[in-house]
């Protein structure tokens, strides 16, 4: 069933909001995507805070163009949906660069930075790692000389004959207790000392 003139006013308005706050905008070719596949990449959009739109390329030339943005979206192939990432630039290339593989999407295009990117480009962001995961790469790169300074100690205090401290864990942080600790009972025997 063919879109009302209401309707396509609604989807234009809502078109033009999703460019006027988006970091970046993916467009991809959905044609001969199932209904089980099209669901599956909606799940994922909304989880990476991405907001998924189909619309026709006239809708989506004319939106652009009122939120500023000089693109003609009948310069793309096929039928074309597309993400708008409003925290991260590369969520959208990333969701549907994941969404890609194994069913007929295929990313066609994108704007990042205002300006007019091919698919090449698209391509390429979708393979670099997300957000989080390259937070999570610099605090481990951040943590390495933590750790090898401690790994350094231990060996000298085993070296000397001492017992070694246990290294910190990156994933846990230190836990402050509230009360204090009982005292130690008087008949307790000293601790054995290691022999080596």
């Amino acid at each position: 069933m063919a879109k009302s003139r209401q309707q396509k006013e609604l989807t234009k308005e809502q078109l033009v909001s999703a460019f006027k706050g988006a970091k970046s905008v993916v467009f991809a070719d959905y044609q001969g995507l199932k209904v089980p596949q099209a669901d599956s990449l909606r799940k994922h959009a909304r989880e990476a805070n991405i907001q998924y739109i189909v619309a026709k390329k006239s809708l989506f030339t004319l939106a652009a163009k009122e939120a500023g943005i000089n693109i003609d979206a009948k310069n793309f192939p096929g039928m074309l949906g597309a993400a708008f990432g409003k925290e991260d630039e590369v969520a959208p290339a990333k969701v549907l660069g994941d969404a890609s593989k194994g069913t007929t999407l295929k990313l066609v295009g994108g704007i990042f930075e205002g300006a007019a990117v091919d698919a090449e480009k698209v391509n390429a962001l979708s393979k670099l790692p997300g957000k989080q995961q390259l937070l999570g790469m610099l605090v481990g790169t951040m943590y390495a000389p933590v750790s090898a300074f401690v790994r350094a100690l231990n060996a000298i205090a085993e070296k000397n004959g001492t017992p070694a401290a246990p290294a910190p864990a990156p994933e846990a942080a230190p836990v402050v207790e509230a009360t204090p600790a009982a005292p130690a009972p008087e008949a307790e025997a000293p601790a054995a000392e290691p022999t080596v």
